[in-house]
């Protein structure tokens, strides 16, 4: 599966050092929640952690742990518009 991301979402996995096997993770395996503009949040919970755990093994989770405070914005179309880090909880509506 090719992801697709806009320019914006690029220049921000590189300024905030999201490398693409998390972004992909976050993709497959993240939460979601509608962000109420036509758009889902998708972010790592402890549900969420622990199916990127069983899917990819104790060895690759320790390499990417330390990114799973990351969130992507993900258009209907799949396009995923920005990413980034977590600094604030994100509620569920």
């Amino acid at each position: 599966m090719s992801i697709s991301l806009s320019i914006h979402a690029k220049t921000r996995l590189q300024q905030r050092a999201i490398s693409m096997p998390v972004l992909d993770c976050l993709l497959n395996f993240g939460s979601k929640v509608h962000d109420h503009r036509g758009a889902e949040i998708l972010f790592f919970d402890r549900r969420a952690r622990d199916r990127v755990r069983h899917a990819v093994g104790e060895r690759e989770f320790k390499c990417v742990q330390a990114k799973l405070n990351s969130y992507a914005v993900v258009a209907v179309d799949g396009l995923v518009l920005t990413v980034g880090h977590k600094t604030k909880r994100i509620h569920r509506h």
